[in-house]
């Protein structure tokens, strides 16, 4: 579990899946189980707290997104307000949201090149290639993904890439956009 400072009244964690299975969760608990669920939001609340050294009071407004492969961002912002009456009260306000596209960073293009083996026969064709901060993203979307074994993917792409923490917004804000798309044939054509 990674916890950052965004701002004075606002933090983000980022928790992996298997930091999730430590937990003793699994990706279905989140949607299913809601009493341990609050039960694992308080903790790492209570984690953030003593980590970054602030002081959790009133509402905290909580924002979840779940990346298909990486794990889960969360956003939290504590918004003040004069709860005199009980002090020791934590109101959260929790938004689910889960991100429909794999998202894979690679740190060589020689990765890229060899995986690109392993996407053509499942017929990957719209698969976006960007480069930022020294790293190349692949980013296969979800009309993509429902054509093809979503597992299948991930398991092929272990093997070359990381999953990203990075979000597909942020990349396609400060990324260079290589190749768009027919990018497997693309690499095929210009490396083999």
């Amino acid at each position: 579990m990674r916890i950052e400072r965004v701002s004075t009244d606002q933090f983000k964690i980022f928790l992996t899946f298997d930091d999730l299975i430590e937990r003793g969760f699994t990706r279905e608990d989140l949607w299913h189980d809601a009493s341990n669920v609050r039960s694992l939001f308080s903790d790492m609340m209570y984690e953030a707290s003593s980590e970054l050294g602030i002081e959790l009071e009133g509402m905290l407004l909580v924002q979840v997104h779940l990346m298909q492969a990486q794990g889960m961002h969360i956003f939290v912002t504590q918004q003040y307000e004069d709860n005199s009456e009980d002090e020791d009260y934590i109101e959260m306000k929790v938004t689910l949201d889960e991100s429909k596209e794999l998202i894979f960073s690679f740190m060589d293009f020689e990765d890229i090149i060899s995986v690109t083996s392993y996407l053509d026969p499942m017929g990957l064709e719209n698969i976006r290639l960007y480069y930022m901060e020294d790293r190349y993203y692949m980013i296969l979307d979800h009309i993509e993904l429902s054509r093809v074994d979503k597992e299948d993917i991930i398991g092929v792409m272990s093997e070359y890439a990381n999953p990203s923490i990075v979000t597909s917004h942020r990349i396609e804000e400060y990324g260079k956009l290589i190749m768009e798309e027919n990018t497997v044939q693309q690499i095929k054509r210009f490396f083999y």
